[in-house]
């Protein structure tokens, strides 16, 4: 019993002399802040933030970042003396400085009495905010030195983007308003979603791409990375409601509505789809595209006739929509198709003639749609090349029927 006794005062003294130890260095590090070696700092730093007895230390966080600013600032003065820097190196240094300072307030938030703001707060915060570009230009970096099936740098780039949004909404610059006055944080977020897709890093592109959805110029693509997601974390409620969102918020962009279009169609799901159109319609009864979504619908359910009024609706709300001239061509073409499994194919019956009328009057009426989507956008073949080529042979039309195929022959 006295030896087992023995062994654990031992044991208690060795860890006592440990923890002294690694108390000392970090005051060692924090006396060489001004003027030692940055390389023996370095040193002191790797071991005092992995020690269990520092690590939970906020003064051990500030002069980690202290250290990281210190490198950071090394190089910008070579720069500005212009000898040679490394600009890595400060992209780096400025990271690690931005998370070892978010560190540092969070512990010593939990040390401060409510109310009132941690002594490190307000020297790390103009840290912070001098070299925040440095985030956003390192993220740039490894993000254009990545390469297809080389994850490494795509994974550092989410790390540079992803600590600048952090950093803006953390409680360290939440009574600054730092969010307000950040012109380029949505933007910011979008790159952390796009560098987490990369990666397939799901869990990101949830967390971040929402910040970034009403941007003026990256909102519709990081609402289709937010929908991915979802899809991708078998989230299907999420997913449509995404889907939908993205249609009111950007309806010039075709991937939420094929994407909502195609999920109801797989579930014969018709019914909630138009409930959907119908809630957009109410809201705003002449837009055009709410209009040509409710038309494709009908079409897709075959009521072609239905389809056929809310496209041409569409078409008078938007004179120079493409895709809905395009559409009514195919709605035409559609009800010749069926008409023509139906209708007399035997010469001598006395109902041929009426009936080739009829299925050739479909045709003549998709043939200046077919025109108009061709005129508009020429050089968009989708909306009328096979269109045309089917509506030129159908209807006898020699010369325009040659120039279309050799069209379709040299694609």
């Amino acid at each position: 019993m006295v030896r087992k006794l023995l062994s654990i005062f031992f044991l208690i003294t060795i860890s006592c002399c440990l923890s002294h130890a690694q108390t000392d260095a970090l005051k060692q590090a924090k006396a060489m802040l001004k003027n030692g070696d940055v390389k023996e700092l370095q040193n002191l730093v790797d071991k005092i933030i992995e020690n269990e007895t520092t690590k939970n230390i906020a003064e051990t966080w500030h002069v980690a970042g202290k250290v990281q600013q210190r490198k950071a600032e090394l190089q910008m003065e070579n720069a500005y003396l212009r000898k040679p820097y490394d600009t890595i190196t400060i992209y780096n240094s400025v990271l690690s400085m931005t998370q070892y300072f978010l560190r540092c307030d969070s512990l010593a938030q939990l040390q401060t009495k409510p109310g009132k703001i941690n002594k490190y707060r307000k020297d790390n915060q103009r840290a912070i905010l001098a070299d925040k570009g440095n985030l956003l230009n390192g993220g740039i970096y490894y993000y254009n030195q990545a390469t297809e099936g080389n994850t490494e740098y795509f994974l550092r780039a989410l790390d540079f983007f992803s600590t600048y949004v952090d950093a803006t909404l953390s409680d360290m610059f939440a009574k600054d308003n730092l969010l307000l006055r950040d012109s380029v944080f949505s933007q910011v977020a979008y790159y952390a979603s796009l560098a987490a897709v990369r990666v397939g890093d799901y869990a990101n592109v949830l967390k971040y791409a929402p910040y970034a959805e009403d941007d003026a110029t990256v909102g519709q693509y990081a609402m289709e990375f937010l929908a991915q997601a979802h899809k991708q974390v078998a989230d299907t409620t999420a997913w449509i409601e995404t889907l939908k969102r993205g249609i009111e918020k950007y309806p010039q962009d075709d991937y939420f509505f094929a994407n909502l279009i195609d999920y109801y169609g797989s579930q014969n799901n018709y019914g909630e789809a138009l409930e959907f159109a119908n809630g957009m319609l109410a809201k705003a009864p002449g837009n055009y595209y709410y209009l040509f979504v409710k038309g494709f619908l009908y079409q897709s359910m075959k009521h072609y006739n239905d389809a056929l009024v809310y496209y041409k609706r569409s078409i008078e709300a938007n004179p120079d929509y493409a895709e809905a001239y395009s559409n009514v061509g195919l709605v035409y073409c559609l009800q010749a198709q069926d008409f023509s499994q139906e209708a007399v194919t035997d010469i001598k019956d006395p109902n041929y003639l009426v009936d080739q009328a009829q299925l050739k009057s479909y045709y003549e009426k998709a043939l200046p749609y077919y025109e108009k989507a061709r005129q508009l956008k020429p050089n968009d073949r989708n909306f009328w090349l096979n269109g045309l080529h089917r509506v030129y042979y159908n209807l006898s039309m020699g010369e325009k029927f040659n120039e279309i195929d050799a069209m379709i022959n040299n694609q």
